[in-house]
């Protein structure tokens, strides 16, 4: 049983923590609108009893030392307590931990509470022999739990960036050949009633946080960073999962803010700062002729600056399925080259054979977004199947202006259909058709999801 006096002093420093962290997000970036009540948490509220610090287990916290033991151990013996249990990552410490998984279940609750540092190994040279470059922090069929704290998880990527096969590694920017799986930091497996909250992550060597296969997921008050030249760093990427809310975060990235992979339905994405990086994305979906769905996705409320692109919908040709029931509102954009965007032609080699297949997408709504764009590319980029049209967008209230200069670029529209807001909007979406396609849709859409 925890004593009252080092329980008060937990509480104390996590409220002191917390403060400054949200001194910090404010400070980078102001969001375009109060911060969203969030709904109820999953976990209530636990005793901090019994406490599972990993000192008591043998972690020795010099960075240089493998502490990847003493983690297991204070997991092992915390998922076993039949009473909501706290694993300690104590301040002051930075812990080297080697690619682990922390499996399930548990008999009860925990909170992984990280106040120190955690980091990886240095590089690939590094990683031993036998472990997955395809993971580093794997959590495994957990139902209940809370990763929290004011410290920083260190994926120490750079040396993971340079290998050949990254883009642009070779000569005149090409790809090389060459071994080239890289570690997800942070990755959650077949697991339920989720919450990461407040941490600080850093330096990935590929996505910083993914959730595959899960359910009630809510992500809170992040800050997640890597350089914007940093390969495939996406900050959040939820795949196969529902009910996932992400809110009041801070990412910036080389890739993606936010990705959502197939599989995925009821995602809200509200008031987060994303950039550099590439936006905040739907897909890649249909690689390889495979069958995508992604349903209920809101995203509102957000600031998305200096990135490739801003809100977009990527498919490959040949996929099938459907995205369906997306809605982007109250959006600022601060120097985004591509504001909205629908790419159905995505294509990460020089050529891609055209197909008759695609994802079905319709019932976009873009709402309320509004900034600036560089004039590279259009500030709307709607480029859907020749084969399969897209149906009922809905843009509105939309004003993005040149970051510099006077000349607006039109937008560029291919078989896209819905409600372009008549001249409403700046620039005019006059390329949208009107109403919804003369011929029926093909079979392998909405009506396989």
């Amino acid at each position: 049983m925890l004593h009252f006096p080092l329980f008060l002093a937990i509480t104390l420093h996590s409220f002191t923590l917390s403060a400054q962290h949200r001194i910090l997000v404010s400070q980078i970036s102001a969001s375009p609108s109060p911060a969203p009540q969030l709904p109820p948490p999953l976990i209530g509220v636990m005793s901090p009893s019994p406490l599972f610090s990993v000192l008591s287990y043998g972690a020795v916290g010099n960075g240089v030392a493998d502490d990847t033991q003493p983690f297991k151990m204070a997991w092992d013996a915390a998922c076993q307590a039949n009473d909501p249990a706290v694993i300690f990552v104590p301040m002051h410490y930075t812990f080297m931990i080697q690619s682990t998984i922390f499996s399930g279940p548990c008999k009860s609750e925990l909170i992984f509470r990280i106040e120190g540092n955690i980091m990886a190994p240095d590089g690939p040279h590094s990683w031993p022999k036998n472990n997955s470059k395809r993971q580093w922090l794997v959590f495994y069929r957990i139902d209940g739990m809370s990763i929290q704290g004011g410290g920083t998880i260190d994926g120490r990527g750079q040396k993971w960036w340079e290998l050949p096969c990254k883009p642009h590694r070779g000569p005149k920017g090409t790809t090389l050949p060459g071994p080239c799986d890289s570690p997800v930091a942070v990755r959650f497996f077949w697991s339920s009633n989720l919450v990461v909250k407040g941490m600080k992550m850093k330096n990935s060597p590929q996505f910083h946080f993914r959730f595959d296969s899960c359910h009630n997921v809510h992500i809170e008050s992040l800050y997640i960073k890597s350089p914007a030249l940093s390969p495939n760093t996406d900050g959040i990427h939820v795949e196969n999962s529902n009910n996932v809310y992400i809110y009041n975060s801070v990412i910036a990235s080389g890739d993606d803010c936010v990705s959502i992979g197939a599989g995925t339905f009821n995602v809200e994405i509200r008031n987060i700062t994303c950039g550099p990086g590439h936006g905040i994305s739907i897909g890649s979906l249909g690689p390889r002729n495979t069958r995508a769905c992604v349903k209920n996705i809101t995203v509102r409320d957000s600031v998305i600056k200096q990135s490739d692109n801003g809100v977009r919908i990527k498919t490959w040709q040949g996929g099938y399925g459907a995205v369906t029931g997306v809605s982007y509102s109250n959006i600022v954009m601060e120097g985004v080259r591509n504001p909205i965007m629908i790419d159905q032609y995505y294509c990460t080699g020089k050529s891609c054979a055209n197909q008759t297949a695609a994802v079905y997408i319709s019932g976009i709504s873009y709402k309320g977004i509004k900034g600036t764009y560089d004039v590279r590319s259009p500030a709307m980029h709607l480029a859907c199947s020749d084969a399969v049209p897209c149906t009922n967008l809905t843009v509105s209230d939309v004003e993005l202006l040149p970051v510099q200069g006077q000349r607006i670029v039109d937008p560029y529209c291919w078989n896209a259909y819905g409600d372009g807001g008549d001249d409403l909007n700046i620039p005019p979406l006059f390329c949208l058709i009107e109403g919804a396609p003369p011929l029926l849709l093909p079979s392998n859409g909405l009506d396989q999801c």
